[in-house]
């Protein structure tokens, strides 16, 4: 049986069921595109009908996170966009434009019209790019005989158009997309049919993608592993923070996390050389021992180190790209 890879052991398996957004493209090249053309008419529409689209509800809706000319940079791996199905997004809009005065009905035919324009612009743009590596695994994957299906919180139609123009439609069996099950990630329904259709126990099967409603899926399916993709993501990029360790220099530590992340003297344990556990007291939960890798007393990304662990807690393996992964074959 071929065995899959990874910096944390190997794990016999027969099947891989890949996430997609995050996962196989790049997120926000697809997402973020869709995502600012999105906020951009509803907040025309709104303007149309008289009404203000709040401008600090706009990365907070979706879990995104904003440049200062309302460019997408980043998002929440654990926020609506990246782990919700359209139809949260789409109740999640239409809920704001109710609290803003439209009847729900109004709001609504509003979330439907500007669905339509991102669509439209994804469709001329196709604005996909894979993640690093991937053509690679994927290749080794396909001359190792294992079976590959994708599980997506996208609709079916959309995916399965999302992964031919990366060209890779190919390599996968199968394509389930939320609208096919009862209940989305992080319940098990889709991993369940994917085996379902190609012919594996869940137990024969990894799970690889980019949030922990996928590490918490594979879990409640009973698959071999659970690999998370990290990427270049950090916790404190993920929630919008870009100053986390800047001033830290040396043995003189000051404002050593930014403020948002309610992080406040969080390394002055560094003065005395000693650094240990040094975000214990950002309230993420989950994060200690995180700038042990300090060397001569300078820190200078001290949330990097937590935010694999911070992001997919549940992951039975971390990596930050398809490199760190290959396929072999257990010798008998």
């Amino acid at each position: 049986m071929p065995e899959l890879i990874t910096p944390q052991g190997e794990h016999s398996i027969s099947a891989i069921l890949f996430d997609k957004d995050g996962t196989l493209p790049q997120f926000i090249s697809l997402w973020g595109s869709w995502g600012e053309c999105f906020l951009e008419q509803f907040t025309r529409q709104l303007a149309k009908r008289g009404l203000e689209f709040p401008v600090q509800h706009r990365a907070s809706l979706l879990g995104t996170v904003h440049d200062a000319r309302g460019r997408i940079t980043g998002y929440d791996r654990n926020g609506p966009l990246a782990m919700g199905t359209m139809s949260d997004l789409y109740a999640i809009l239409s809920w704001q434009g109710y609290l803003l005065g439209l009847s729900w009905a109004e709001s609504m035919e509003l979330v439907e019209l500007c669905r339509q324009e991102a669509d439209a612009l994804l469709e001329r743009s196709r604005p996909v790019l894979p993640l690093p590596g991937l053509l690679p695994f994927l290749d080794q994957c396909a001359a190792s005989g294992i079976a590959l299906a994708v599980v997506t919180a996208d609709e079916t139609a959309a995916a399965e158009n999302h992964l031919r123009w990366l060209g890779i439609r190919g390599y996968f069996s199968a394509v389930i997309g939320t609208d096919q099950v009862e209940r989305g990630k992080p319940f098990p329904d889709m991993a369940l049919l994917a085996c379902e259709r190609l012919g594996v126990q869940p137990a024969e099967a990894a799970v690889i993608g980019d949030t922990n409603g996928d590490m918490r899926m594979a879990k409640a399916a009973g698959a071999a592993v659970a690999v998370g993709i990290a990427g270049t993501a950090s916790a404190a990029a993920d929630r919008g923070i870009t100053s986390t360790a800047g001033t830290v220099v040396d043995a003189g530590v000051t404002s050593s996390a930014d403020p948002v992340a309610g992080i406040t003297n969080a390394v002055d344990a560094a003065a005395y050389g000693g650094i240990t556990k040094a975000v214990d007291t950002a309230g993420y939960g989950g994060i200690t021992n995180t700038v042990n890798t300090a060397e001569h007393g300078r820190i200078t990304k001290a949330v990097d180190t937590a935010a694999a662990g911070y992001l997919l807690p549940d992951a039975d393996s971390i990596v930050q790209s398809y490199a760190e992964l290959s396929i072999g074959r257990k010798a008998r």
